[in-house]
């Protein structure tokens, strides 16, 4: 499951450039529901950062209200409209915008439009990229229980009560 980096030295210390091509990288998740490509690693990054695709159908919620304790994440929207919601304050990016989600703030994020939303994420340090990948290997036997633990050990926190309330609002899937 390699990130389409690679290492030529035994500790990664040196890392060897590469080009991504647009259908590079693992891609997992179903269609109806959010995707995720993985286009760098922490291991390819030298821990530094991650960098995931995130595509979205129309009326999607990527992820359950959340905060993380050990990285920033930054969305750059490629395509689409992302709506936000950043400690109770709503916000809606499009095509070209950046959206900042710093540490310790509580968010979550969704295609609010008719149209696919595809955003690139960029997660600093990186490491919490593998979380996407453990949710995904679950599949359809997916809990909020079975989330909440993997957040849990990447040291992130999850509500779900609060998650329900924009799920309505939104009129969102997830």
């Amino acid at each position: 499951m390699g990130s389409g980096f690679e290492s030529n030295a035994q500790d990664g210390s040196a890392r060897r450039a590469r080009v991504l091509g647009p259908h590079a990288g693992d891609t997992l998740g179903a269609l109806e529901a959010v995707r995720d490509r993985f286009m760098v690693d922490a291991e390819a990054a030298g821990g530094g950062f991650a960098l995931v695709e995130h595509l979205m159908p129309p009326r999607t919620l990527a992820a359950p209200l959340h905060r993380h304790s050990r990285e920033d994440e930054y969305s750059y929207v490629l395509e689409g409209r992302l709506g936000a919601v950043f400690d109770g304050v709503e916000v809606e990016a499009a095509a070209g915008d950046l959206v900042f989600k710093p540490r310790g703030e509580w968010h979550t994020f969704w295609n609010p439009g008719d149209a696919p939303t595809r955003i690139l994420e960029i997660i600093s340090p990186g490491g919490f990229e593998q979380a996407f990948r453990e949710i995904h290997a679950h599949g359809d036997a997916m809990t909020p229980e079975l989330m909440m633990e993997i957040a849990g050990r990447y040291g992130v926190e999850t509500d779900f009560e609060a998650t329900g309330a924009i799920i309505e609002r939104h009129g969102l899937v997830f």
